[in-house]
């Protein structure tokens, strides 16, 4: 009878046929649609801050990876592109390119290498050099031009949220009709002018189950929920849940940012309490905060209970009793 001969080899046995360069490849296909509306609608404001945040986001990934003597061909999974990207994305097109640059670096080094790099970041890298650069030069992220489709006779323009918290566009019925929202032909950051062009990307994503779609859809129906109380009691005062919807990074905040697979929640019942938490969040800051965007802070806020989420709502296995405390 012949021997058998058993290979023992350790963890993971379960494997499957995608990867990092193929998911980190979806998603930068994904956002084609948008990248050409905002190049559609920004010229070549757009195209020279994309260059900007990609030139920025992969250098400082490559000093990154020579200083810790890892191998360069690193850079080709993608997420340096995706972070570029994602930044120029959350940016106004009348942005200064130096500043563009310093938000790129501070994206990969404080918000991703110096956790150690892909996989251990505990916040999503792009919002992290958002963030820096609102801190930093908050006049300049707050200077909208309009596109090239709307005439406007002043040199900067209202980004529809803007006018909506600081110039009672619902009383004085200015509010930005959701059909310039939902096609693009309205202010504000390169990739959250078109929801249509987010929207594409974003079924391609979910079509190829590379992003859990219960978090986007979570942050809707959390969003939709808040708001449309107000908004039925007050008619008047508050916009309705659309406009919510269509309005800000909204979309592109919900399917393309809070779905990151390193700093989003791997539990179930874990997920649902994430998506629901950022919705209510971004509906609370825009209604009632002094700032009239959302997206970025609660995204990165409820980043930071991701940890305690996955514990808290692990499965218990089979048997398995709580510690008497």
């Amino acid at each position: 009878m012949a021997e058998t001969t058993f290979i023992i080899k350790s963890s993971p046995h379960l494997r499957h046929p995608d990867s990092v360069p193929k998911i980190m490849l979806s998603v930068i296909i994904s956002l084609l649609p948008a990248v050409a509306a905002s190049v559609y609608f920004f010229r070549w404001r757009a195209v020279v801050l994309y260059l900007a945040c990609l030139a920025g986001a992969i250098l400082t990934e490559a000093v990154f990876l020579a200083a810790r003597k890892k191998p360069l061909s690193t850079l080709l999974d993608g997420s340096a592109v995706i972070t570029g990207l994602l930044l120029a994305m959350t940016l106004p097109p009348s942005l200064r390119l130096d500043q563009a640059v310093i938000g790129a670096v501070v994206a990969i080094a404080l918000g991703k290498q110096v956790f150690g790099g892909l996989g251990h970041n505990i916040f999503n890298p792009a919002l992290v050099g958002r963030a820096f650069l609102h801190t930093a030069f908050p006049v300049a992220r707050t200077a909208w031009i309009p596109p090239v489709t709307k005439i406007s006779n002043s040199a900067t323009y209202a980004a529809p949220l803007g006018n909506l918290k600081f110039q009672n566009a619902v009383a004085q019925h200015t509010l930005t009709p959701l059909k310039d929202l939902f096609w693009g032909n309205t202010g504000g950051c390169l990739g959250e002018t078109s929801a249509l062009a987010l929207l594409i990307g974003a079924l391609y994503l979910v079509a190829r189950k590379t992003i859990d779609w219960k978090i986007p859809a979570g942050i809707i129906l959390s969003l939709s929920v808040f708001t449309g109380i107000f908004w039925l009691a007050r008619p008047d005062k508050y916009a309705s849940p659309l406009f919510h919807l269509l309005s800000g990074g909204l979309i592109i905040g919900a399917f393309f940012m809070a779905t990151d697979m390193v700093t989003s929640p791997i539990t179930p019942r874990g997920t649902i309490i994430y998506a629901l938490g950022i919705g209510f969040l971004v509906g609370l800051i825009r209604l009632f905060g002094g700032y009239p965007e959302g997206v970025m802070y609660s995204i990165l806020l409820m980043n930071t209970v991701v940890p305690l989420l996955n514990r808290s709502t692990r499965p218990r296995l089979l048997g398995e009793r709580r510690a008497k405390k």
